[in-house]
């Protein structure tokens, strides 16, 4: 009777300790004692709005998106430590680390920017075979560079050895954000259509299109290679969560307002949401493959809508500026964004 009462006893404490064990991250962070908050603000200035960032982690060069130009920022001191011009209404930029290049969407051109990674040189200029090419991401697999032409409703591929257009894939929709697996398949939100392209980098050819229900209008994507699993931001305030090999929408989560970029930290498990339109980072912890959890909504500045992730740090960077008043309504105008005062654009670092 007493060792049938101790039993029991024993398993209960077992069970409390475990319990009581917060998850830790890879990095060695406990998950629950994340707390994302401001660390740096620097001004960067200039006139001009914004899009993208990208971090290459690797070289320390934060790349930052301004309308006719790249800023390239030191991650680590917040200093501008180059820049690439000439890249009239540029949107993206992507690196090719083994290849030493980098790629520039120039939206307002409609060409792309190929440049050394190391000296920032331009190095070519191609012609897109659409119009206002907007998100750009390069596929490691195959080698190719992919453009998403927003007002033509294509991609085009270009091989980033020989800087060469190697074909045009038509995808239905306005297209957003796109990633790659980096095994050969790309995956692209069109927005107007709020579905999920998987597109087979070497083939060209759109294989798979899911719905997103119930994401509205997606935007921001980011993607979990090891555990496949995309995360897009959506305008009606949600994070959805998709399989993606199946396209199955796993879960959803909810966001801030204004979201345009979504990023994934693999070093830590978290996803990340960037939303412009009431100042807010949402962290988003993967628990499993299957489950997430929203573990903050941390305090950035209004406008802050873009970001990138250090993989080195996980540190969070995300940018914006001050504000006038808002413009009168355009015949035909999707957008309307306020004026931005000159002077006032900055960087902001956020810290775990």
């Amino acid at each position: 009777m007493k060792s049938g009462l101790r039993r029991p006893s024993i398993l209960s404490a077992f069970l409390f300790l475990v319990a009581a064990v917060p998850f830790a991250t890879p990095s060695g962070m406990p998950a629950s004692k994340v707390h994302y908050h401001v660390v740096e603000k620097a001004v960067l200035g200039g006139n001009g709005g914004w899009d993208y960032l990208k971090l290459d982690s690797h070289a320390r060069r934060l790349y930052i998106a301004r309308a006719t130009r790249v800023l390239v920022v030191d991650p680590d001191t917040y200093e501008q430590i180059g820049e690439i011009p000439n890249t009239r209404g540029v949107h993206c930029i992507d690196i090719a680390r083994k290849l030493n290049r980098g790629f520039i969407s120039d939206g307002g051109a409609s060409t792309v920017t190929i440049f050394d990674r190391k000296t920032l040189k331009v190095i070519d200029v191609v012609s897109t075979t659409g119009e206002g090419p907007d998100a750009l991401v390069y596929d490691p697999a195959s080698e190719r560079v992919f453009t998403f032409n927003g007002r033509s409703g294509n991609s085009t591929a270009i091989d980033a050895r020989t800087a060469k257009v190697v074909g045009t894939i038509a995808l239905g929709g306005r297209p957003e954000f796109a990633v790659s697996d980096g095994r050969g398949m790309i995956y692209n939100n069109l927005e107007d259509k709020s579905e999920e392209l998987a597109i087979n980098a070497r083939t060209l050819q759109v294989e798979s299109r899911w719905p997103l229900a119930p994401c509205q209008h997606p935007s921001g994507l980011a993607i979990d290679r090891q555990n496949r699993r995309l995360f897009v931001g959506c305008h009606n305030q949600m994070m959805a969560i998709l399989n993606a090999d199946t396209g199955q929408v796993i879960t959803t989560v909810p966001i801030g307002p204004g979201v345009d970029a979504n990023r994934y930290d693999p070093g830590t498990h978290l996803a990340f949401s960037t939303n412009g339109g009431d100042g807010t980072l949402t962290v988003v912890r993967e628990v499993t493959p299957n489950k997430f959890v929203v573990l903050q909504n941390a305090s950035t500045e209004r406008g802050a809508r873009t970001m990138a992730v250090d993989r080195k740090t996980h540190r969070v960077f995300t940018v914006t500026a001050q504000f006038g008043p808002m413009p009168p309504p355009q015949p035909g105008q999707r957008f309307r964004r306020p004026s931005i005062l000159p002077g006032t654009f900055t960087l902001i670092a956020l810290a775990p």
